[in-house]
């Protein structure tokens, strides 16, 4: 607690992708008369050229920076030694800002290493995106993991909640809130004519992410996703910074097709672009949680590949599910893009989810002692 009886409360951001999920969260604790925020930026946002970290920089104050990554060391075992570098790291911010509670979201090695040393620290820990499935990637077990070590949890649906109580956790701590993913979303414009056209006026935008093979099967995915979508205008987005990477470049950089490339987009570049995409019929094809959640919401078509999303819950109708196949993505195009298609609603939320965050936050440190807090137990 600060000298003005505000609670400190440390946010932490690993990527442009998490970090455009966490902004809503971000301001809302910030705005919350019992709360102080401290933002730490980790992991892939120094990696070099450190773009995403500017732009962090550029819209909060930044408590600390957390290095974790090396710039050129990709892969399942340099990630141990950027998480041990991470937990390490953390626990000398934490000494460094004495939080009163550390607030994490969803399942990369940035979150893991800084509920790690949360939970080592006897710091309190708030975990955003807990309990959902995603059954194709080792993030699945850090999720669950980080889940483990949380104190008080946010899920974004009710199944998702569902879960972490069958997992031991005490329900009273467990808090559905949506998906801040869906916060801010109707105040973000479309995407202007100029700006479109500055992207190739794209029908397709394409953000596929490793899911940790190999480079030559992930280069084998991507070719064949760019292949599937070659007879419309593509955009395609880089790639996170999870083994594989290189390969996934690699078939970016040989495309036998003209294609627009760019390295990320801001949230609201991103946002904005999707919902020109949607209103012109077009779609986002790949793997990314954005199809799912941000693009149903926003009414932008999307064609989910392979099974780095699956066990998540999903709109159909607005998202259709396809094998790492051309035939099976092209037949996915057309049923998601169909205007007859039956829309369901979507599962995550109204809109408020930073504000129910910051609200519970504030209520749960002003009316539980930190000691009963820490005290973790299965109750089963």
């Amino acid at each position: 607690m600060n000298e003005s009886g505000q609670h400190k409360v440390m946010v932490v951001t690993g990527t442009r992708a998490e970090f455009g999920l966490l902004r809503p969260v971000m301001h809302a604790i910030h705005a919350h008369p019992a709360l102080e925020l401290y933002v730490v930026a980790a992991g892939s946002h120094l990696v070099q050229p450190a773009v995403t970290f500017r732009e962090v920089k550029a819209e909060f104050a930044i408590a600390d920076s957390i290095p974790m990554q090396t710039a050129g060391k990709v892969g399942r075992l340099h990630d141990v030694e950027s998480l041990g570098k991470g937990i390490a790291r953390f626990g000398r911010s934490y000494d460094m800002n004495s939080p009163d509670m550390v607030v994490v979201l969803g399942d990369r090695i940035e979150a893991f290493a800084a509920a790690s040393a949360a939970s080592v620290g006897g710091i309190p820990l708030a975990h955003i995106h807990g309990g959902d499935r995603a059954e194709g990637v080792a993030d699945e077990a850090m999720r669950h993991a980080i889940t483990k070590l949380a104190h008080v949890h946010f899920p974004a649906t009710n199944s998702s909640a569902k879960r972490i109580v069958k997992m031991g956790e005490e329900a009273s701590q467990v808090f559905v809130v949506g998906s801040p993913a869906i916060d801010g979303l109707d105040a973000i414009n479309p995407l202007g004519d100029g700006a479109f056209a500055d992207l190739g006026s794209p029908e397709v935008v394409v953000l596929m992410h490793p899911i940790g093979r190999s480079d030559e099967e992930e280069a084998e995915a991507m070719r064949t996703v760019l292949e599937s979508v070659s007879d419309r205008r593509v955009l395609v987005l880089h790639p996170n910074l999870d083994p594989g990477r290189r390969g996934i470049m690699e078939a970016i950089e040989s495309a036998p097709i003209d294609v627009q490339v760019r390295e990320g987009l801001p949230r609201d570049v991103f946002v904005g672009l999707l919902k020109r995409v949607g209103a012109s019929g077009g779609s986002l094809v790949g793997n990314s949680s954005a199809g799912l959640i941000e693009a149903a919401a926003i009414g932008c078509p999307s064609v989910d590949i392979g099974d780095r999303q699956a066990g998540r819950e999903r709109c159909d109708g607005w998202t259709a599910h396809a094998d790492e196949s051309a035939d099976s993505i092209r037949d996915a195009l057309v049923r998601v893009t169909d205007p007859e298609a039956a829309r369901a609603e979507h599962p995550y939320g109204d809109g408020h989810s930073g504000e129910l965050i910051a609200e519970n936050i504030a209520r749960v440190l002003g009316h539980v002692s930190q000691t009963e807090l820490l005290r973790k137990r299965c109750v089963y």
